[in-house]
């Protein structure tokens, strides 16, 4: 440790640390553009020049080591000048359009110039003028004429999303931070550049001139859509969403939200909100009032519960609603004599029903801190864009990063290995780590195990694995996997003799909320929709989208003699029965559990719009309309307790079965398909945000062929080609010359590809 004195006040700091990191310790705050605790050092604004004893002139705090006995100050006359001197230039060229900048009001040039700032300039020279880029739908460069030139916003994309869409060009006073020539920005992460930028250069598109900053409430919530939980500022004006930004959390979701969770409120004011109940009458839409639909509801559970058993009655609840929502569906279900109740609607194998409990095995935290990290069956970047942003940072530190997946994605993180393999030859990849691990342990490999032999890839991930410090994580395309109970055994295998954390990088807000909310079934175990029902309670999800079979859900509902469907959205039109608006999670209280275990609740920030009303409520009106015991809950909390208190998450949650590895030798399939769910196409509401459905994410093809299969049928890159699966689509095709040559990728959850039915298993394409 080194001690330096700042401002009369001594410090220690760690040998190494500049002198911003002795002053943010103590508190003092130097004036700064540039520097951000989580880039690296460009030390280019030199706003923050402070007077270090015997140094003949003022040096940048952010960029000057610390040094035993330094006497550093940083608000001096010296310093003070000297930072002085360094705004008049900043202000220069920056165009006087404070009254118009979305920034104004949350701008650091604003702040420190009023401080640092001349009443008048000394130059009265033409400002400079940058012309205006389009880098897409999401950020706007508008008016780059404000840019100082702290390339923060360039550091991000290389340190942080891993790919670096920004650049400056020029010199001098023609610089200018710019995207390569006719590119867009399309990183996952970009909103993260607006937060960045400390002046109005960067800002967003979606919100741009709809609000000033102080005319919005800032309220505290958490993201609803993937498993990591990050937590956010919800910026409101008038009881509506105006603008999502991050709520500074070091150990989730640090001070990054993903670009789903920043744009994704688009969807909560979208046009397609359902406001009113409505009942279908002779094959006609009545609006309705609550206490009819209620009773409607009520009553047709109760026929269809006489007339042919408590078994023909099902619910299925999307991953993403509330704790306190699938605690009181499981409910009303079991209540009624049934045990059909699912959250799991993308997994098609049941094994494990119940034995394990999955989550990430580890803190998110301790998740970042991993050597050695072995993924299994995951998109991971569009999947987990923020935990793929704390294994790059792992990666640039020395971790070893390790994958086996259908797709070779570019993670944009350095790999140590990867298998690219057909998803029928998973368990065979699986099994020559398993047996390169037996033999460097000295251990026997499982029986039946012989007769696979490692190759050198496999005796690298094992290798790598031994080393220590590792982790063996399965991802949502090994969860939705047709074999996924025999790829978890072997997995936890591979990580029990390795002493490596096991776990789950899991798929949606709430998928370890469902399992503590015990919203799946405890007897049977199979699909929702696998054996069609008389009747279906259908929460937030939209099964044609969210199945891992559409055709199958589509079939099941239709030949349903009652459909509930409770949504914040109008849809489901043509098999429902009754539509009940209830309250996406920015209009209601409820609990989120994360991958870690974490659960975090959070309040509406706005007020239910129109007729609608929170989930949680409307179903416990309804268990009480059905004389069902135990629903007399005045509040989201009292729910929520019911489920989680005075229990240990810790001891609950478990990812090791009592299952053992099986030598699965499969059958191979002329061609067959794997499915990914796009980013932006993974639930209702950021289905509907307008901006991200724009983005390149969400217009890239929905299919993909490999080289080989595309000489095969003659096809170019944009070909028209048919695909069939259950039902056909035609779809213009890429050509991935890093697939497996019998797979095919076509997505999920898209209205596009609903026809074709399974997310894994033989697909059949030929010329349109």
């Amino acid at each position: 440790m080194v001690e330096i004195e700042i401002d009369g006040k001594k410090v220690e700091v760690q040998e190494g640390s500049m002198v911003m990191d002795a002053a943010n310790k103590l508190g003092t705050y130097i004036p700064h553009f540039c520097y951000h605790k989580k880039l690296s050092i460009a030390a280019n604004c030199r706003m923050c020049l402070v007077e270090v004893e015997k140094a003949p002139k003022p040096l940048p705090a952010c960029a000057t080591p610390v040094t035993p006995g330094m006497i550093v100050r940083s608000h001096s006359d010296k310093a003070v000048k000297a930072q002085k001197a360094v705004m008049e230039f900043l202000l220069i060229n920056h165009p006087l359009d404070c009254p118009i900048c979305d920034q104004g009001g949350e701008c650091q040039l604003q702040d420190l110039a009023v401080g640092y700032g001349g009443t008048t300039s000394r130059y009265e020279e033409e400002k400079r003028v940058v012309f205006h880029k389009d880098v897409g739908p999401l950020v706007s460069m508008e008016e780059m004429s404000r840019c100082i030139h702290c390339t923060r916003c360039v550091r991000f994309g290389q340190e942080i999303a891993g790919v670096m869409e920004l650049g400056m060009l020029n010199r001098g006073e023609h610089s200018e931070i710019t995207s390569f020539v006719g590119k867009t920005v399309d990183s996952e992460l970009s909103g993260n550049m607006i937060d960045l930028c400390p002046v109005g250069a960067l800002t967003s598109k979606p919100f741009r001139y709809s609000a000033r900053t102080w005319e919005l409430s800032r309220r505290k919530s958490v993201s609803a859509h993937d498993g990591l939980g990050s937590n956010l500022i919800v910026q409101v004006k008038n009881h509506k969403v105006m603008r999502v930004v991050p709520l500074e959390n070091e150990e989730i979701n640090e001070c990054w939200i993903s670009d789903k969770d920043r744009y994704s409120y688009e969807g909560v004011n979208s046009a397609e909100r359902l406001t009113k109940p409505m009942i279908k009458q002779g094959g006609q839409w009545q609006e309705t009032d609550w206490q009819t639909a209620l009773e409607y509801v009520a009553h047709g559970l109760r026929n269809v519960k006489h007339e042919h058993g408590a078994d023909s009655i099902a619910a299925v609840v999307a991953p993403y609603a509330t704790l306190e929502e699938m605690s009181l569906a499981q409910r009303i279900v079991r209540g009624l004599g049934s045990d059909n109740i699912d959250f799991r609607l993308r997994q098609t194998d049941f094994a494990l029903n119940g034995t394990v409990k999955p989550w990430l095995g580890t803190s998110i935290a301790q998740f970042a801190q991993l050597k050695n990290v072995f993924v299994i069956g995951s998109f991971l970047r569009k999947d987990h864009p923020l935990l793929a942003a704390r294994l790059r940072q792992s990666a640039k530190l020395g971790a070893k990063l390790s994958v086996l997946n259908a797709t070779d994605d570019d993670l944009l993180i350095k790999l140590a290995n990867k298998v690219v393999a057909a998803p029928s030859a998973w368990l065979a990849e699986l099994a020559k780590v398993a047996v390169a691990i037996a033999a460097k342990k000295e251990v026997a490999a499982p029986a039946g195990f012989e007769q696979f032999v490692a190759d050198s890839t496999a005796e690298n991930i094992a290798a790598s694995l031994i080393a220590g410090k590792a982790g063996v994580f399965l991802g949502n395309a090994a969860v939705a996997h047709p074999q996924s109970a025999q790829l978890h055994a072997l997995a936890q295998w591979i990580a029990e003799q390795t002493q490596a954390d096991f776990g789950y990088l899991t798929e949606a807000a709430n998928t370890v909320g469902g399992y503590l909310a015990n919203a799946y079934p405890q007897k049977s175990a199979q699909a929702v929709f696998a054996a069609p029902k008389k009747a279906y309670i259908v929460l937030h999800a939209e099964p044609l989208l969210d199945s891992a079979n559409p055709v199958q859900a589509q079939a099941a509902l239709a030949q349903a003699e009652m459909v509930v469907v409770m949504s914040p959205f109008k849809h489901g039109a043509e098999y429902a029965d009754v539509l009940l608006p209830v309250s996406p999670y920015t209009e209601t209280a409820g609990t989120f559990v994360n991958c870690e275990g974490r659960a975090q609740s959070f309040h509406g920030v706005v007020r239910p719009l129109g007729d609608t009303r929170p989930a949680w409520k409307v179903l416990r009106v309804l268990g009480n309309l059905l004389s069902l015991p135990d629903f007399d809950f005045e509040t989201s909390e009292a729910v929520r307790d019911s489920v989680l208190a005075g229990k240990d998450l810790a001891a609950i949650l478990n990812n090791r079965a009592d299952i053992a590895p099986v030598a699965v030798q499969t059958a191979s399939v002329a061609l067959e398909r794997i499915a990914d769910v796009g980013i932006y196409n993974t639930d209702g509401i950021v289905r509907r945000a307008e901006a991200l459905q724009q983005t390149a994410d969400a217009r890239a093809p929905l299919a993909s062929i490999s080289a080989a299969l595309a000489a095969q049928l003659g096809a170019q890159d944009g070909d028209l080609l048919k695909f069939t699966k259950g039902g056909s689509v035609l779809l213009n095709t890429r050509i991935d010359a890093a697939l497996p040559a019998n797979v095919v990728r076509v997505a999920a959850a898209n209205v596009l590809t609903a026809n074709l039915d399974g997310m894994f298993g033989e697909i059949n394409v030929e010329r349109a």
